[in-house]
């Protein structure tokens, strides 16, 4: 079992996630989050950290750069059972993050539109989402990673009965889903910019 004691929360799809957050308030998790979704979680009564205020680095670029930083990198992909590795997590004040909830920007939707321009679709190109998602699924054995909102009610569940935790069947079977969207992702980019040109 894996107890959740931090996660972070970055959608673009926030149907639920205000409610979601409460429960995991509930069971005394600490919620960092970024731009609008912190927003939206303070707005609906849930207290957010902001990753930024965490990292002590502002966000950027025009929210191009957030997330991508050791103290967000290496709070998912360092692994608890290597010494070494919570050791150097230890030296470089990196706080464990036990749960990553992320749904990526919404690029199908962008160039679904028939006045999509190619800048425009290349803005909604997810870069740190991906990055965090991935990271998750593959330490998979210390962090649960949730990509879909479908999946709220299931980790819940899990987690009541459980004392706040997860099952190792269930955070393996969520990075299955990360890699799986995350191939699909990358496949929409690629096939839509096939289809453009530059001069």
């Amino acid at each position: 079992m894996k107890k959740i004691e931090r996660a972070i929360i970055s959608v673009t799809d926030k149907a639920g996630i205000v409610e979601f957050a409460k429960e995991l308030q509930g069971f005394g998790v600490e919620i960092l989050s970024t731009g609008g979704t912190a927003k939206k979680l303070r707005e609906g009564g849930v207290t957010a950290r902001e990753v930024s205020d965490y990292t002590g680095f502002p966000e950027m670029l025009d929210g191009r750069v957030k997330t991508l930083h050791p103290k967000i990198h290496g709070g998912i992909l360092g692994r608890r059972d290597i010494p070494e590795h919570v050791r150097q997590m230890a030296d470089h004040d990196i706080l464990p993050i036990d749960m990553v909830l992320i749904n990526l920007y919404e690029f199908e939707k962008t160039v679904s539109k028939i006045d999509c321009t190619l800048e425009k679709a290349i803005e909604n190109i997810d870069i740190g989402g991906p990055a965090m998602l991935r990271s998750s699924a593959k330490n998979y054995k210390d962090v649960t990673v949730i990509i879909d909102p479908a999946d709220y009610d299931m980790v819940l569940d899990e987690m009541r009965k459980n004392n706040g935790a997860t099952t190792l069947k269930t955070r393996f079977y969520l990075a299955r889903k990360v890699f799986k969207r995350t191939h699909a992702y990358d496949g929409t980019i690629s096939k839509y910019l096939k289809g453009c040109s530059v001069s």
